[in-house]
């Protein structure tokens, strides 16, 4: 399965969650139904693996908890906030680095159209890649 055909599963999922029970709920009932519905779809996904940090020459072993890791690919962060801060998209796309992972998905369930509820963020792909400047001629 390709990583564009795992986020679109991802991203049905959240739809059809949001379409049945809507935006209120805690974070927690979120990603515990998102669990459910991913693996209806066959979809392996670890939950809130502790994941090591290293820096310099120590580790250290609980350095954040990703809420979702599916397919052994794409982070998944669930979130049932008013909005979604920038804070939240860096730590997403720290988790990508430190993982080595290439793709995430932040989910905002708590918005009144899904479609304003998921950002797609990118560790060290084109639309991730600063963009150079040419001096004019």
């Amino acid at each position: 399965m390709t990583d564009n055909a795992i986020t679109g599963a991802i991203m049905d999922a959240a739809y059809h969650i949001h379409t049945r029970l809507g935006p209120g709920l805690l974070e927690s009932a979120y990603e515990t139904i998102l669990v459910h519905e991913l693996t209806k779809r066959g979809l392996t996904i670890i939950r809130q693996p502790l994941i090591p940090v290293t820096y310099e020459e120590i580790t250290v072993e609980t350095g954040f908890r990703a809420d979702l890791i599916v397919e052994n690919r794409i982070i998944v962060e669930v979130k049932s906030v008013e909005s979604i801060a920038p804070v939240h998209k860096k730590q997403l796309l720290t988790y990508l680095k430190l993982t080595d992972k290439r793709l995430g998905l932040l989910i905002n369930f708590n918005v009144v159209s899904m479609k304003d509820g998921i950002t797609r963020i990118a560790n060290g792909l084109p639309d991730d890649q600063p963009q150079l400047h040419q001096p004019p001629a």
